[in-house]
């Protein structure tokens, strides 16, 4: 013991970068991600055939957030304005946003879901849900409770050291 009373011998396993239990979080995320994101292009052709499914995400957050300036959103997701740009752009075409002048400044606009652009999103949202029920059902909710809380500590850590 090292006498840090954290059981781990000095120069070991986690001094040399090795820990396993960050390797397994490593390989854990990576395969999550991957998930992630090929599930993102199929929720996205789910809400529109055309939807890329970059811009997935950004139906979630207006949903989530409500309207907001295009530069809130691409703050928001780290992009730049052209960006951000192209993907309303997208959306727009394809009745799923609309955008109208911001009263606090006339220069701006405020994005936000049009009716068919909410209805769309929240029937693949709750489809998405009720599969993770499906595959989720042997699980305690205490376990499913504790699972989310630990995603959103990571989430939230992984955005204030970043």
């Amino acid at each position: 013991m090292d006498g840090s009373g954290t059981g781990h011998e000095p120069g070991g396993p986690e001094g040399a970068g090795g820990d396993e239990a960050y390797l397994a979080l490593e390989r854990e995320l990576a395969v999550f991600l991957r998930r992630a994101r090929a599930q993102s292009g199929e929720l996205a052709r789910e809400v529109h055939p055309d939807l890329e499914p970059a811009a997935y995400g950004l139906l979630v957050r207006l949903d989530e957030a409500g309207e907001q300036r295009a530069t809130e959103l691409a703050g928001y997701f780290g992009v730049g304005r052209a960006t951000m740009s192209r993907q309303l752009r997208g959306l727009e075409d394809l009745g799923l946003i609309a955008r109208t002048p911001d009263p606090a400044d006339g220069r701006a606009s405020l994005v936000r879901l049009t009716g068919e652009g909410r209805a769309r999103f929240r029937r693949v949202r709750d489809g998405r849900r009720a599969r993770y029920v499906r595959k989720l059902a042997d699980w305690d909710r205490a376990e499913v409770a504790e699972l989310a809380r630990l995603l959103h500590q990571l989430n939230t850590r992984a955005e204030a050291r970043d």
